[in-house]
């Protein structure tokens, strides 16, 4: 493909009412050059896809109220050249729930019904789109040639195999891709993480060589602190794939920690646009290749609830073949190790306090009894280290109640067992020179 080709994503949230699909529909016939939609499920599909699949027996009104949802946002889509489509999709949800009603553990009727979402999404956005005169089709991301990482759940999209499987002719005029699914390596159906939709869009990105993937949400763009602690900031600017991949894995709710990782040696850039607000891009964030030239922290990362958890060993043949048992382990239970430190003898590792019992048995199980301490929360200063370093230094971080973990490039990581985030939070802010304003927390 030589045109220039913008790869858009629109996430439930711009999927809440009829008006959003209007914007939509603006969006992509005023945009220059082509265009590849990839879409979620309308807002709240997802979360009563997943509920009808633990109490199959007492989903039989879904159907009908899922029917009449998407007619809701998409009149005449029934009587449309896609309504065959609209009503095979239906059919589907009702014989998956027929499966589950006798097999409970079927994964497989468990992911064609929640993968259902998506594809009801894609048939009334691509509806919608035609009567705007674009020439949009749905496709299912499986059809394609997406093939995922793992198989019933998978981590990320197998890049590498989805290039050669890729079916161009489907991407011909505007195609309206299914989000957050594919094919796995069973050759079944597999799903992403919850909001993997993010990082399918980055990865057909990549795929198709895209100009660019625009994420467009109801945000103005990635923040430098996190929303939830009441201090009002102004959406960044810009970020480095590095920095964005830091502040996701610790952070923002925006991005999912997978979503950069298929950009990151591309150089094609990613925004995160407002669904509502104007097209200039000073309404975005964007984020590409890593520049070094700014001296300036850009924002500040916050995982609460942490504990650190320590141990001893005697042999360092031992230690290196044991670090890895745990590590797949905690791969295996979905455990995310935040911070690792392993020095001979001793390894400390940092996880989510609601993960600390697994991780402990886990890391006893190989290594002994272990020590436990828990800490408010892990905090990333993200952007240029000298500037970090240089604003928090032994003595200041000391007296502020940190102890500084590592630099990772891109940030410094620090553990805080204040009582007062919020506080810390803003004190750190003003340090590295953050602009910002108190709200009032509710």
């Amino acid at each position: 493909m030589n045109e220039t080709i913008t790869v858009h994503k629109f996430g439930g949230s711009c999927l809440r009412d009829s008006s959003d699909l209007d914007r939509i529909a603006e969006v992509v016939g005023d945009w220059n050059g082509r265009a590849v939609v990839v879409v979620s499920a309308l807002w709240g599909t997802t979360d009563r896809l997943m509920r009808a699949s633990k109490e199959p027996r007492y989903a039989s009104r879904l159907v009908n109220d899922l029917s009449s949802q998407h007619l809701r946002f998409a009149p005449g889509l029934l009587t449309s050249e896609l309504g065959p489509l609209f009503t095979k999709v239906l059919n589907g949800i009702e014989q998956s729930l027929v499966e589950l009603a006798s097999h409970p553990s079927d994964r497989i009727a468990v992911n064609r019904l929640l993968a259902a979402g998506e594809r009801l999404s894609a048939l009334v956005v691509a509806h919608r789109l035609k009567q705007y005169g674009i020439d949009a089709h749905p496709v299912g991301a499986e059809d394609i040639g997406l093939r995922l990482n793992g198989i019933n759940r998978a981590p990320t999209v197998d890049l590498e195999a989805s290039m050669k499987l890729l079916d161009r002719s489907s991407l011909q005029g505007t195609p309206v891709i299914t989000g957050w699914f594919g094919e796995g390596k069973d050759g079944e159906l597999a799903l992403l993480s919850r909001g993997g939709s993010d990082h399918t869009a980055t990865s057909i990105a990549r795929i198709v060589d895209a100009h660019r993937v625009i994420l467009w949400k109801d945000v103005a763009g990635i923040m430098p602190l996190n929303p939830r602690w009441g201090i009002k900031t102004e959406p960044l600017a810009y970020l480095g794939y590095g920095e964005a991949l830091e502040l996701s894995r610790l952070d923002t709710p925006i991005l999912h920690p997978a979503t950069v990782e298929p950009l990151t040696d591309t150089g094609i850039p990613l925004e995160v646009r407002h669904l509502h607000g104007a097209f200039e891009t000073s309404t975005s964030t964007v984020v590409g290749p890593d520049l070094y030239e700014e001296n300036a922290i850009k924002a500040i990362g916050c995982m609460p609830s942490v504990v650190s958890i320590r141990c001893q060993s005697k042999s360092l043949e031992q230690q290196s073949r044991r670090l890895g048992e745990v590590l797949l382990q905690f791969d295996e239970e979905g455990i995310a190790c935040w911070h690792l430190d392993s020095q001979p003898g001793d390894i400390r590792w940092i996880v989510s306090q609601h993960d600390s019992l697994i991780a402990t048995r886990l890391i006893e199980a190989q290594f002994g009894p272990a020590d436990l301490e828990t800490h408010t929360a892990i905090l990333s200063l993200v952007g240029n280290r000298e500037e970090a370093q240089e604003a928090l230094d032994e003595e200041r971080a000391n007296a502020m109640g940190i102890e500084i973990l590592s630099d990772t490039g891109h940030a410094v990581r620090m553990l805080t067992q204040t009582t007062d985030m919020v506080m810390l939070l803003k004190e750190l802010s003003q340090l590295c020179n953050l602009k910002h304003t108190v709200q009032t927390r509710k």
